[in-house]
Order: C-alpha cells, then structure tokens, then sequence
C-alpha cells in the first residue's frame, strides 16, 4: 500500500495530462479528417474514429500495467525485449503482410500489427543499458561500434521492409550520444552529409566539388594555419588544373571542368601529405581527411540515388528540392496538403467544414497527414497550440531527464524526446512541403494501434523511471 501511495505521490502528472490531452485532440481531429454522415456516432466501431476510440483504451491499459510494473524490470530485461524485437523485424520479412508497397506489418484476425514501431522503445531501452554501463566510454572505438551496431541493426532490417521512414528515426539517437559526451565532430559531419546530399542533388558536380575546396581552405584558415600555407594549396591545386588541362588540350581529350578538377586533386595528393607532414600541420590532416572523404561521398550519393532508390523516390525527393514538379503525380500529397493548411487562415472554418478533409482530396489524411485537418478546421490557432502542446511535451521530458539520479533514466528519457522530436518535424514538415513524403506518424494524432500503443509504452516507461528517479538503475 505505502509503494502505491509513493508511486502515484511520484508520477508526472503533468506529463500525463499532455498525454491524455493529445490523445483526445488526435481522437477528434480523425473523427473530422474520415467523418461520414451515415456514420455520425465518433464511437461507430466499424469507422475510423470508432477504432481509434479501441485502440486508446487499449493505450490507457498499457500505460497503468506499465505503470504498476517495478522500474528496475526495464534495465533488467532491456537486452532481452531488444532482441525479442529484432526476432520480430526478421520474421515480418518472412511471413509478413505486404501494405503500400511495405512488408512491415502481422495480420492477426482482424488487427494489424507493426514491429518496426514497437522497435523504437525496444532499441531506445537497449542503448540506454548499454550506455549506463560502469565501463562505457564514449570516445573508445569498441564502444562506439557496439553502440552503432544496437542502433542501426533495426535499421537495417526496416529497410529491407521497404520502409525508410521508420529506418530514418534512428539516426536521431546520435543526439542521445551527443548528451553523453560524444564529439561535436560527429554532428558537423552530419550537418556536413545533408548539406553535399542537398548540393549533390541540385546543384552541378563542378561547383559541388568547388564549394568542398573553399570551404576546406576556409576551415583550414579558421583553425589556426597561416595564409601562406593556405595560398600554397590553393597555387597547387590551380598548378595541377592546368596541367592536367594542358595534357588533355594537347591529347585531345574531350575532359569536362569537373573531371579535370577532380583529377588535379588526385594528382596532388601525395604533395600535400608531405607538405603537412613536413610542416607538422596537425589540424590540416582532419581537413583533408574531411575533403577527400566528401568527395567519395558525393559519388556514393549519386549512385545510390540513381540505381538504389525507387522511382518513386527519387521524385518525391526532386519534388522536394525543386529539381522536378510533379502536381498531379508524386507531389500530389504536399499539394494538396499545402492548400488545405493554408486554406484554414487564421481562425481555420470550423469542425467538420473543411471542404479538403471531407472532399478526401488529401490521401491518408487520418494518418501522415493528420496535421492537414487541424490545419484547415482549426487555422493558424489551431495548429499553433498544437505543435505548443507536442513541443511543450518534449521540453518537459528534457526537464524530466535531466534530474534523473539513474544515468539508465536519464539516456533513456533523451531517447525519448529525440524520437517524439523527431516524429513531430518530419511529419509537420511533410504536410507543409519542408521535407520529403516518407511516412512518419504524427504522435498520439495520426490513426493506428501500432503508433499509439508505442509512443504509449514508450512515455509510460519513462514516466516509471522517473517515479523511482532517486533510485540507481543498472
């Protein structure tokens, strides 16, 4: 009796409030997003929004047997129910259900069932125990590996369900890394990766490959080596341009600028690891190390969007980066949506008006593209309060995180806010054209057992943790 009065004494309340309060919102908005006028009852079992109403009292009864459990079960058995999900992610390759195109999902009777969203709070308790761990250190090379391996083996096994978007939510657990001590080198270089896949994509390879070597002089000057040096690589590079231009000239060969740069580049490989080494230029080694691996990276780039993406894809992206329009075919989706937001204006039209949602000129209107129906039924207000809501929630799970004793609690509370941010970005900047269509729930908003029930179990377990937040979890 005493533990149950400590426990409810302890809960976050107010997290479970936002909880509660979101739910309600996301259950009303998919009422008005597939509303149908022979069905007018939200609790119609056979509609949408009845459904729904099923899934979240099977949500809320996940949260209290969450919530009723010993917090020390999930450092216990956080190991144990990771590989049980991994087991699950290669059997759905094997005997599961194919639906859009992705064989992600278990038929059983009458309910759909998705590993790959079960997989998140799964991975999220893995690293957080491995992490936690006496003997962990972040900046040894083993350790970086086996964290890399935990992290990126769902991953790999959600792409082969042909499903990116839930693959892509793992990569935001290096900001989890990050809280624990990982360099800031490691976020530059991923800053630096979006960047060149940007540029790859739209831009021409000679100024992709130009833009590399000013801004590998341009670091080279900020971190401390002198103009002369600076002005030596760039007469050398320029030396070997037009040599190599000279040669081709001479030979009649028909070589373009970007394959003569490229080629100068390599000839003057070997001279400028002996300048830096004989000058001793500690920093000018990363740098070069940096340029010579974006190159290479720049190649990888262009071959796996050319001959590994799907059609599809590859235009949804160029859709997004403007390379290509395409209104009536693969940008259909944002079009749509765009017009519906922006249709709503400020005060939106009211519950149950939007022309957009009840005409269905938006697809998946009650999953990816809930955010659509608030934005046209609600306006701007409507909106605002609730990404206010989403944001106000991941804040205070940051609060929540860091006055965790256990470091156990602490990582795996990171986890979660990193993956309901990112949830919240890609899915809002899909509907608003700011990122491409690749299928990210809004949470607690967008239709499905699979994504409610996850992003249930994943809160709740945190919200466990930090009822027992004094306590040590090993």
């Amino acid at each position: 009796m005493t533990r149950r009065v400590s426990l409810i004494k302890n809960l976050d309340w107010w997290t479970i409030f936002m909880y509660v309060l979101l739910v309600f919102l996301g259950w009303i908005n998919i009422y008005a997003a597939v509303y149908n006028e022979d069905h007018q009852s939200i609790f119609d079992a056979t509609q949408r929004y009845g459904k729904q109403l099923i899934w979240i009292g099977a949500a809320f009864f996940l949260a209290i047997v969450i919530l009723i459990i010993e917090g020390k079960f999930f450092s216990a058995f956080a190991y144990p129910t990771y590989l049980t999900m991994i087991f699950l992610l290669i059997a759905v390759l094997l005997f599961g259900r194919e639906v859009n195109g992705a064989r992600s999902w278990f038929q059983l009777g009458p309910v759909r069932f998705q590993p790959a969203e079960f997989a998140k709070f799964a991975t999220c308790l893995a690293i957080s125990r491995y992490i936690s761990q006496f003997n962990f250190k972040i900046h040894k090379f083993k350790s970086l590996v086996i964290s890399g391996i935990i992290l990126f083996t769902p991953a790999v096994l959600i792409i082969f369900q042909n499903d990116a978007g839930s693959a892509l939510v793992y990569t935001v657990f290096i900001l989890v890394l990050y809280r624990e001590g990982l360099s800031g080198i490691v976020l530059f270089l991923g800053f630096l990766a979006i960047v060149l896949f940007v540029f790859t994509l739209v831009m021409a390879k000679l100024y992709v490959l130009l833009f590399m070597i000013a801004g590998s002089f341009l670091c080279l000057k900020f971190m401390g080596v002198s103009w002369r040096n600076v002005l030596f690589g760039l007469a050398t590079i320029s030396i070997g341009y037009g040599l190599v231009w000279g040669i081709s000239y001479l030979f009649k060969m028909e070589l373009s600028a970007y394959i003569i740069l490229l080629m100068s580049i390599v000839l003057n490989t070997i001279p400028f690891l002996y300048y830096i080494y004989k000058n001793r230029l500690k920093n000018a080694i990363w740098v070069f190390a940096i340029a010579i691996g974006s190159i290479f990276y720049t190649f990888s780039v262009s071959y796996i969007f050319d001959n590994i993406l799907e059609a599809h894809q590859r235009t949804r992206i160029n859709e997004l980066l403007g390379v290509e329009s395409d209104p009536y075919g693969a940008g259909y989706n944002v079009a749509q949506s765009k017009i519906a937001i922006g249709s709503g204006g400020f005060a939106g039209k009211g519950f149950l008006n939007g022309t957009q949602t009840k005409f269905k000129f938006v697809p998946e209107q009650s999953t990816d593209f809930i955010f659509c129906t608030v934005g046209e039924e609600w306006g701007f207000i409507g909106s605002s309060v609730v990404l206010f809501l989403l944001l106000l929630l991941i804040i205070r799970l940051l609060f929540l995180a860091e006055r965790q004793r256990s470091p156990f609690s602490r990582i795996y509370g990171y986890g979660v806010a990193c993956i309901l941010f990112f949830h919240l970005a890609i899915n809002v900047g899909m509907t608003i054209g700011l990122a491409p269509v690749i299928g990210i729930p809004l949470p607690f908003f967008s239709y499905g057992g699979s994504s409610l029930w996850s992003f249930t179990i994943l809160l709740f377990i945190f919200l466990r943790l930090d009822a027992n937040r004094m306590e040590l979890l090993r």
